[in-house]
Formats: structure tokens, C-alpha cells, sequence
């Protein structure tokens, strides 16, 4: 269980809306992306719904500060999983924003990332659209592109890479004939690759994509926590990959781009402005309006 969040409303643009305006659209259900971890990258849309739904229905990958930005007196459960921790089953997980949406209450199923590229919501979705419910679905920025921004690595660039790839590294081995992993592809040469969860997954990784032609040199990077304050990245080359996780004892979030794109990270990655004194700088801001919003709201009641 985690403490009583805090509430936060941006009253001046009237981002938050009542509940029963909310309950007014056609969408019982939300399923919103919490982006990849700072609060900052949150879309406008999103921070709406966090404010107003009744239900916050949020996986271990949305964190404190993020959360801390919910309605303050809305039911929270937490259904996150982890790598064999998995609160509740995908399925139970689906049937269970059925039955929240079936009480009439405005629910905010809140994702990690984007819902619709490896968060589960298209399963997610389809059980509600079979139970004819209502939802809608507010993309959020995807580790991909937030984590390599954040440590000054290009997903394409016309001198280093042509094509760009995502793939979950929950893959089945090679050896495993079910296996649709097309790692043919995945080694292409002048390409970047991204893998998401892929780093217990790192030593079979390599060998594939070794095997099936990419060089053993290849750059590769290692974003642990990407955007967040305790931010790491580990660089190296594709042939280390597994030594690498284990050598820096790398966690969960992670994410791993192999390609030549990560050549440009000394020198982009310096270019980058003070990133945690611009996070202090917004958590400041931040506060200074919900103080000044606790002022306004004592003032009224003086009234």
C-alpha cells in the first residue's frame, strides 16, 4: 500500500475538470500514459483525468511523484508486476476495469509509457469493447524516445541509422520453435534498435543478434531509470551486453539501444542542459502553486 497522495490542480487553465463533468463523456474507462517516470512529460490530457476520475487503477512502473498528482480522495489499487511478482494476472487485470467501469465510476487505468506500445492496453481494451464499455485511450510518451532524449542519444540520425526498431525482450529462444522472433531483421545492419525488458533477457540477446549477422562491436546503451532523478546509463558494445548488466547490476525500468546512434552520446549527451537542476526548478514551481493554491482556498473559507 502506498501513503495518501496529494492533490495538485492547475486551476488557472482549468485543466482539471469535476468529476461529474467527466462522468458527462461517453468513456467510463481511461486508459492514460504515465509516460516514462518524470512527472514533467505527462500530457495535459492525462494530468486531467488523474485529477478527476474515481478510480486510479496503476501499475509498479508509475512512480511517487506522479501518483502524488491524482485526486487525493480516489480509490487507488495497485495491480503492478514485476519479473515473476505479478499482483494480479493480465487477465484478472482486464476483468477488473469491467467491473470498476460497471459501477458507474470514472476510472483512470494508469500506464507506464504509452498503453498501446508494450503496456497490455490493447488487451486491455478489447475485453472492454466486448463487454460494450466505453473508453478512450490518452497516449503517453514512450520510454524509447523519452529515455534516449534525456542522455543525448538520437534514435535516427541520417548518417548512423536508416530504419528504427522497437521489440520487447520477453523473447522466446531461437531454439523454441513458437519462437515469431525475427531475428534476421532485428540484426540489420544501419538500424537502431530498442528493446524493452530486455535485460534479463541480455545474454540471449547478444547471441542472436550476433548470430544473425550484427557486429559484435555494435555500440550499445543501457538506460536504467531513464528520466528520472537516479538516472544511469551504461554504454558499451553488443559482445559485453550480458557482462555489462551484470557488472552494474542494472534494474528494472531499463531499456537497451544497440546501433551506431549511440556513438553520439559523449558528445550529445554533454551538450545536454543541467537536467536535475531543472527538475528542482519545476518540483519548486510546482509546489509554490499548491501552496498558493492552499492559501486561495483558506482565504475562502475566511470569507
Amino acid at each position: 500500500m502506498k501513503s495518501q497522495p496529494t492533490s495538485f490542480n492547475f486551476n488557472s487553465n482549468n485543466i482539471a475538470q469535476p468529476s461529474s463533468q467527466l462522468n458527462q463523456t461517453n468513456s467510463q474507462v481511461f486508459l492514460v500514459g504515465g509516460g516514462p517516470g518524470d512527472p514533467d512529460l505527462l500530457t495535459i490530457k492525462a494530468l486531467r483525468i488523474m485529477q478527476t476520475a474515481d478510480v486510479i487503477v496503476y501499475d509498479a512502473l508509475i512512480t511517487d511523484e506522479i501518483l502524488s498528482l491524482c485526486r487525493q480522495d480516489a480509490e487507488y489499487i495497485s495491480v503492478g508486476k514485476k519479473a515473476g511478482n505479478h499482483t494480479l494476472p493480465q487477465e484478472q487485470i482486464n476483468q477488473l476495469l469491467v467491473d470498476l467501469a460497471k459501477t458507474g465510476k470514472v476510472i483512470c487505468r494508469l500506464k507506464g509509457g504509452d498503453p498501446y506500445i508494450y503496456g497490455r492496453g490493447g488487451e486491455e481494451a478489447q475485453l472492454l469493447a466486448k463487454n460494450n464499455i466505453a473508453y478512450q485511450v490518452i497516449p503517453g510518451i514512450t520510454a524509447a524516445a523519452a529515455c534516449s532524449a534525456a542522455v543525448g542519444i538520437p534514435l535516427t540520425h541520417r548518417d548512423y541509422a536508416q530504419s528504427l526498431q522497437f521489440v520487447t525482450g520477453h523473447l522466446k529462444k531461437a531454439t523454441d520453435t513458437s519462437s515469431d522472433t525475427n531475428w534476421q531483421s532485428l540484426a540489420s545492419a544501419n538500424q537502431t534498435l530498442v528493446i524493452y525488458m530486455g535485460i534479463i533477457q541480455s545474454p540471449e540477446i547478444k547471441s542472436q543478434l550476433i548470430k544473425h549477422g550484427r557486429a559484435a562491436d555494435t555500440p550499445v546503451a543501457i538506460i536504467e531509470k531513464g528520466t528520472r532523478p537516479d538516472q544511469r546509463v551504461v554504454i558499451g558494445t553488443l559482445n559485453t551486453l550480458d557482462e555489462l548488466v551484470q557488472t552494474h547490476q542494472i534494474g528494472s525500468p531499463a531499456l537497451i539501444i544497440v546501433g551506431e546512434v549511440v556513438n553520439l552520446y559523449e558528445q550529445l549527451n554533454n551538450g545536454l542542459a543541467d537536467q536535475h537542476a531543472e527538475q528542482e526548478l519545476a518540483r519548486l514551481a510546482i509546489e509554490a502553486q499548491i501552496n498558493a493554491a492552499q492559501i486561495k482556498a483558506k482565504q475562502e473559507q475566511a470569507a
